[in-house]
């Protein structure tokens, strides 16, 4: 009993490196070729925040005072932002303040257009013009200027699971819903509900997910290039069954095959993929129709980091870690088949 209890524990398809360590190791022996073990491709790092935050350009401080004079609601939002508290807001109250001067600056604009006072006005006009031209750096500062998508993104947190019980439903679906909101925002819809925001960067400053997925695409990537190199090394010698007709080297690669690659690796790789597609294309997205004010360091490390969209920007994408997966794993696939052809074991054939 203890020694199932001890095997158990030690089971290298629980964690995905060993897993994939052993996938390789065991379609070396197999194939009766010497593994080598790569190194996998250094995790892209998210730019530190200082290079990540954009200037807020600010109001001229005369116009300030010239609009806290007025009773209209914005005189209120001003004082607001004019507190020791105001000065130091965070992103998202930072974002949520302009989005409020801006609506109590079109009321107070419709108001003062009643009482004829021209000066007013054109300072309201001047000030809303001004806070609509720079919403896209309150918007970016409050989504990928924050700490808390530091938490996300960090690299320093092993590998996404193995057996994962649906751990991405809270951060897809919210990822989903910010991306729709901030979208919005960028087509001058501004009465947009931003409650839902402050919980979705706590859930990012507890889980690790986003950077566990790369960390996770790059070791599997390497892992697939190296068992891929097995085969063909094993294709170059003479072939696995002599005039196509299985034998039992043949038998035991085919069960290998199956048990291990098909039975193992292939289900984690549909969860990476699946992640892929729930949790980091929404983010993806999210970056991307911010690309206006995206600063360069950024853009380097989406281009490394987060997929591409589909059909888009080849040329970037042949650099990403994802692309780098796919590629990977359809050279590996590739190279089963040519392997498994030999003895008429190709599947699907």
């Amino acid at each position: 009993m203890l020694a199932a209890i001890f095997l158990a524990a030690c089971n290298p398809f629980d964690e995905a490196r060993p897993m994939m360590d052993e996938y390789v190791e065991r379609l070396g022996r197999v194939l009766e070729t010497d593994p080598q073990f790569s190194e996998p491709a250094p995790a892209p790092i998210l730019p530190r925040r200082r290079e990540r935050v954009l200037d807020m350009p600010e109001l001229e401080l005369g116009m300030l005072d010239f609009l806290s004079l007025y009773g209209c609601d914005l005189q209120f939002v001003v004082g607001e932002k004019n507190s020791i508290m105001g000065k130091v807001m965070q992103p998202l109250n930072r974002l949520r303040y302009e989005l409020r001067f801006i609506a109590s600056a079109e009321k107070c604009l419709q108001s003062s257009v009643d009482d004829g006072d021209k000066d007013l006005q054109d300072t309201l006009r001047q000030a809303i013009s001004s806070k609509r031209e720079n919403l896209p750096i309150a918007l970016w500062n409050a989504t990928w200027g924050v700490e808390e998508v530091e938490n996300l993104f960090t690299t320093s947190k092993g590998f996404y699971p193995v057996i994962a019980e649906n751990p991405l439903s809270d951060l897809a679906r919210e990822a989903v819903q910010l991306e729709s909101v901030a979208r919005r925002l960028l087509n001058g819809e501004l009465d947009q509900n931003l409650d839902f925001a402050g919980a979705v960067q706590q859930r990012w400053q507890a889980e690790y997910h986003a950077g566990q997925l790369i960390n996770s695409a790059l070791l599997v990537a390497a892992r697939l290039n190296d068992g891929t190199e097995l085969i063909q090394r094993r294709l170059a010698q003479r072939p696995l069954c002599l005039n196509g007709k299985p034998n039992n080297q043949s038998t035991i690669v085919h069960d290998m095959f199956f048990s291990v690659y098909i039975g193992k690796v292939q289900p984690y790789l549909a969860d990476l993929r699946r992640a892929r597609t729930d949790l980091l294309e929404p983010l993806a997205q999210l970056a991307q129709i911010q690309t206006a004010v995206m600063p360069q360091s950024f853009q380097r490390w989406q281009a490394r980091a987060l997929p591409a969209e589909a059909g888009v920007e080849s040329a970037v994408e042949s650099a990403s870690v994802w692309a780098d997966l796919d590629q990977a794993l359809a050279e590996h696939t590739r190279g089963w088949q040519q392997l498994l052809e030999q003895c008429g074991l190709r599947p699907g054939a």
